[in-house]
C-alpha cells in the first residue's frame, strides 16, 4: 500500500485479494510498472464515488492520465464486465448457491405507439385539405 492517507473509496485489503487477480498485470519484458495496479484501481474508483472530472483528482493520487489511460484501456479489453461477472459468481458461491443462476426472468411491457399503421402515424403535423406538399 502506499504512503498516503486512504480514501473511503479505497479498497480494503480483503476487496483487493478478491479484485487483483481479474486486473491485468503489467506486460512481462516491458519496462517496470510506475504505478502499482491497486493504486490506479483506488484513483478510478475515488474519481467514479464523487463524481468528478478525472482532471481534478487529488494529487495524491496517480496522476489523472494515467488513471484515465487505464480506466478507457481495461474498458475496452472488457476487463470491467469480466470481474463484476465474477465477483457475482462469487458471491453467489459464498451464500451457498450455484456459481451461476439456473432461470432467468425477463419482464416485458406492450406499449401501444398509435392506433394508425404505417409512417403517417409517427409523422409530424397533418396537412389540411387543399394545402400542397411543397407549402
Amino acid at each position: 500500500m502506499s504512503s498516503r492517507r486512504s480514501y473511503p473509496s479505497d479498497l480494503s485489503d480483503a476487496e483487493w485479494a478478491l479484485l487483483e487477480p481479474l486486473i491485468p498485470a503489467p506486460k512481462p519484458g516491458g519496462r517496470p510498472a510506475k504505478v502499482p495496479r491497486r493504486e490506479i484501481v483506488n484513483a478510478i474508483l475515488y474519481v467514479l464515488e464523487n463524481g468528478i472530472k478525472w482532471r481534478a483528482m487529488p494529487h495524491d493520487l496517480p496522476h489523472w492520465s494515467t488513471v484515465y489511460h487505464y480506466f478507457r484501456k481495461w474498458q475496452k479489453e472488457g476487463i470491467w464486465e469480466k470481474a463484476v461477472q465474477a465477483l457475482a459468481r462469487q458471491d453467489r458461491e459464498r451464500e451457498g448457491r450455484k456459481a451461476s443462476p439456473s432461470a432467468l426472468v425477463m419482464d416485458s411491457q406492450s406499449v401501444k405507439t398509435t392506433e394508425k399503421g404505417g409512417p403517417e402515424g409517427t409523422t409530424g403535423r397533418k396537412r389540411s385539405r387543399g394545402e400542397s406538399a411543397k407549402s
